[in-house]
């Protein structure tokens, strides 16, 4: 599950969780993105914290792990080097799932080298209750894309990192829409309220 996590929320964990079952899968790898290709010229909190938040927000699902593979990578981040470094070492018969928000799964045919990933993932592509699931299958067959695409609806997914930030900026509360964890760490180190980190 790759993303900003900035910061990690329960929509993240419960998409997790729900891909998790629903797939059958072994284990689900958030992935904190290093410096993000696409938000480039945004402001973005220090890897290290998305990293440490991802970590306190998941460590009691034994199911979960955090990797550091893109916080430690140099330059931009890019997920077509994500997907082929975890083939390197899990091995080329893992399969692998790229969990993401349905709305952004559309970007991805933009990305660098979209061929490419489209060969080295399926993407679960979470949506919100009441999503259009036929008109998303109905533009992916207008797009003629290669991209493997399954939807999985998620009741929690009207959680978004962007409102977090906003209500921590005008000092609003954010319990209960991100681990109590995340929000004492965000308090402690004054993210999201312009305070150096």
């Amino acid at each position: 599950m790759g993303g900003t996590f900035d910061p990690i929320h329960l929509g993240h964990l419960v998409a997790a969780e729900e891909a998790l079952v629903h797939f059958n899968l072994d284990r689900v790898i958030f992935m904190p993105t290093g410096r993000p290709a696409f938000k480039e010229n945004l402001p973005v909190s220090a890897p290290e914290h998305r990293y440490l938040m991802t970590v306190l927000a998941t460590t009691a699902n034994p199911d979960f792990d955090v990797s550091r593979l893109e916080i430690e990578r140099p330059g931009l981040t890019y997920t077509v080097d994500t997907l082929l470094s975890l083939h390197e070492l899990y091995g080329p018969s893992t399969e692998l799932f790229f969990i993401t928000g349905a709305d952004a799964v559309w970007d991805i045919v933009s990305w660098k080298d979209a061929d490419k990933i489209a060969d080295l993932t399926t993407f679960i592509a979470a949506t919100r209750p009441g999503y259009d699931l036929e008109a998303a299958a109905r533009a992916r067959e207008d797009a003629a894309t290669r991209f493997r695409i399954e939807y999985l609806e998620v009741p929690a997914l009207a959680i978004s990192s962007t409102d977090i930030r906003e209500r921590v900026a005008d000092r609003r509360p954010i319990r209960y829409l991100t681990p109590e964890v995340v929000a004492a760490y965000i308090a402690k180190y004054g993210l999201y309220r312009g305070v150096p980190a």
